[in-house]
């Protein structure tokens, strides 16, 4: 008994096998003065150390439960080995463990020392008005949302160890009750299903394996509806007049495809609507009408087509129109304010280079009406008022600046209401009642984290309710000016520029260059960016380009940047720097580059395409090795690694495969002559953290003093506010030492 007690504690490594697809375990048990804990790792989801809630011993049988994903595990000694049993949601598996050694992802040898951090951070030390906290700490409270039927509000709440419970007020007595708590890992996003009950998304250890969990106001009732290891589940469906349903996607019969179940929120009970089992055509994305109907669906064919699928009856699909991936062509909403049942808002591109928005009969195929276009810039959202008949309220863009464009009588006064009192701002609408008596509005501009207000329609009445960041002063804060040049191959590109006070007053500045991630599809947007803010108190300017394959500014531009990534992508990038400098704001001497994923790879292709244009460089994320890169992608991104592939390269293509040895940093190394500092999330399962490893160990070996930050409770960016303070602590540093008064000429050796 005492040898077994003695024998238990360490890792047992063993394999899951759950409908063919195999999946590593690891249970890693320490003793305590009172008895046992343990940890769980999933090495094919890049989770670690998921703390367990219970571990005994009792004789020679040991018992592991984690009572969040509804998992046990029940074992006894045989020789070397442990005989058990894996219990999860009902059904049992066998599992047989075998003793391991503990091992983490990545190099462990290879990041950096959190003294060596700290000292590299402590070279930030000016007199500064704010400190990095300032600007990263998490609001106090935010995400406010109103009840359905208003009687309620939301919201999340900062305690004083950093985690942010959400809380529910009673409006008429004040009363405030805790509905959901925030342990170890964070509640990622959260909502109302209806007057009684919320629902939150969590994973672990920010491996994005989310898991839906439901509760009623008052923190009773709590239940994981998707109770399933290794998957996971995404918020599809809210279903307004199905007060005990809602609709989530599981990729839980196959890792690499998602399928939709209607789920009781109030047993959990989970119903399968449809069935994605084509694995080389999967369905990419449904289309589910106010009643839960499955009414259409898309599918890709071939990797790179896809077929718009549509019931022309109930339960009885065809296909609508055959694309191509790049085109655009979705059902944004279903029209009801006719009888005619096949009427629908469509968002397409397929008759301009913009994304416009049409009225259109999905039955017949064809277009009632052209609803809104701008030749410049892709509609982003209309609005539709359940309550006035499905009535159309206003259209959305985003250009230099967010647009409405207010459509119906009702919206146009209160459009003419918002932008009154919010002045030279941009507002949204957070939230509204059912009945729309009550609106919550955010209220936002470059230099404005954020404000919530209430309008309260029968009063013609506006109350402030929470400014998320009061420390932040507006008149402190810089300006974030929209900007316009020509690319050296005649392309109009657009951009901005944060500009601390001492440009504007014809002062050359050092510049930090901050190319977007992505890189297809997303684009840098005008309002309050902490980052750039943070830069600016410290000195800095920083630019944003929207580069070729930016998304926003219609197809054409988008499907410029494919196959250019790290090539004409880049030179956007360049062209914009020396943009910035003929306009006399930046020191041309003083550039950095600095980006998170896509501009990750961009910060580690800038310093080997252009090694003596930036001055030193920050890699957060980023991709060093495109090869490696798409053979550790995510399983549920696998169905899309064709389209992948047409939009960076394809290695089985000869002269593609050249392209990628030249535009992966990881095969330049020697080009190289700038200082660099690499971040990574040690669990992140889209840059896996070899790609970090990778950089870091070859400039290592050449030399380089390569500062390395990794983070083992984190995945595709930190999440966690104590890593992002000490992310941007050590980054604050970097720039101090590498751009600021006592930056170095010969920078490689420290």
């Amino acid at each position: 008994m005492q040898g077994f007690a003695q024998e238990i504690v360490g890792s047992w490594k063993g394999t899951l096998t759950v409908q063919g697809t195999e999946m590593p375990l690891v249970f890693n048990i320490s003793k305590t003065d009172d008895g046992y804990t343990s940890t769980m790792d999933s090495p094919s989801q890049g989770a670690t150390d998921i703390p367990m809630d219970e571990t005994t011993l009792s004789g020679d049988e040991l018992t592991i439960v984690f009572k969040q994903a509804g998992i046990k595990y029940v074992g006894t000694m045989d020789t070397a080995k442990m005989q058990g049993t894996f219990f999860q949601s009902g059904m049992e598996f066998p599992l047989v463990l075998e003793k391991t050694e503990k091992t983490i992802p990545g190099n462990p040898k290879l990041p950096t020392s959190d003294e060596a951090l700290a000292k590299l951070a402590s070279l930030d030390n000016g007199n500064y008005k704010y400190t990095v906290e300032d600007y990263f700490a998490r609001p106090k409270a935010s995400t406010f949302r109103f009840s359905p039927d208003g009687n309620f509000m939301s919201y999340r709440e900062k305690d004083e160890n950093g985690k942010r419970h959400i809380y529910v007020k009673d409006i008429a007595t004040g009363e405030t009750k805790r509905a959901i708590e925030e342990k170890e890992e964070l509640v990622r996003g959260y909502g109302w299903i209806n007057n009684n009950r919320l629902y939150y998304s969590m994973d672990k250890g920010g491996d994005e394996n989310y898991h839906i969990y439901v509760v009623d106001l008052d923190g009773g009732n709590l239940k994981d509806i998707t109770p399933f290891e290794g998957v996971q589940a995404q918020f599809t469906d809210l279903l307004k007049d199905d007060k005990d349903h809602i609709i989530v996607q599981l990729n839980k019969n196959n890792p690499q495809v998602f399928e939709p179940y209607k789920v009781n929120v109030v047993t959990g009970e989970m119903k399968q609507l449809y069935t994605n089992d084509d694995i080389a055509n999967p369905i990419a994305g449904y289309n589910f009408d106010k009643d839960g109907n499955l009414k259409g669906f898309t599918k890709i064919r071939d990797g790179v087509e896809q077929d718009i699928y549509y019931a022309v009856e109930e339960g009885k699909f065809e296909i609508l129109k055959s694309l191509s991936w790049k085109d655009a062509f979705s059902i944004v909403f279903f029209d009801y304010s006719t009888e005619y049942p096949h009427d629908a808002y469509v968002v397409s591109n397929l008759e301009s280079n913009t994304s416009e928005i049409l009225l259109y009969d999905l039955k017949e195929g064809k277009t009632i009406k052209k609803l809104f276009n701008n030749p410049e810039y892709d509609v982003s959202d209309l609005s539709i008022s359940r309550k006035r008949n499905w009535e159309l309220d206003y259209f959305a863009y985003e250009g230099e600046k967010e647009v409405v464009i207010p459509v119906s009588k009702y919206y146009k006064k209160l459009h003419a209401k918002f932008e009154k009192q919010f002045d030279g701002k941009e507002y949204s609408i957070a939230d509204y009642t059912d009945d729309e008596s009550q609106y919550l509005i955010y209220v936002t501009s470059d230099k404005l984290y954020g404000k919530y207000f209430s309008y309260d329609v029968n009063k013609n009445e506006f109350k402030e309710l929470f400014n998320l960041m009061p420390q932040l002063k507006e008149n402190d804060m810089a300006e974030m000016r929209p900007i316009t040049f020509k690319s050296r191959d005649g392309i109009t590109l657009h951009g901005y520029i944060t500009l601390p006070k001492a440009a504007l007053n014809g002062q050359k500045v050092p510049v930090i260059v901050n190319p977007h991630g992505g890189p297809q599809g997303i684009r840098d947007s005008w309002g309050f960016n902490p980052e750039t803010q943070l830069f600016a108190s410290r000195g800095y300017a920083t630019l944003q380009v929207n580069f070729r394959i930016s998304g926003g500014y219609g197809k054409e531009f988008l499907e410029s940047g494919f196959k250019q990534i790290g090539r004409k992508a880049m030179d956007d990038v360049e062209d914009g720097l020396q943009y910035v400098i003929d306009q006399g704001w930046v020191d041309k001497d003083k550039a950095a580059i600095y980006g998170g994923s896509h501009g990750g790879y961009a910060v580690l292709r800038g310093l080997t395409k252009t090694p003596d244009l930036y001055a030193c460089g920050v890699d957060y994320v980023g991709v060093s090795n495109l090869f490696t890169f798409m053979k550790t992608i995510p399983p549920y991104w696998k169905p899309y690694l064709k389209i992948i592939k047409e939009i960076w390269y394809d290695e089985d293509i000869a002269e593609e495969k050249a392209i990628m040895e030249e535009v992966s940093p990881v095969y330049q190394i020697d080009k190289i002559k700038k200082p660099l500092f690499v971040v990574q999330g040690a669990n992140d399962p889209r840059v896996n953290i070899d790609e970090s490893d990778q950089i870091v160990s070859a400039l290592r070996t050449k030399g380089f003093d390569v500062p390395y930050m990794v983070k083992y409770d984190e995945g595709h960016g930190f999440g966690k506010e104590e890593n992002r303070i000490e992310l941007y602590k050590a980054m604050m540093g970097f720039y101090a030492k590498h751009l600021g008064k006592i930056a170095t000429p010969q920078p490689i050796k420290d």
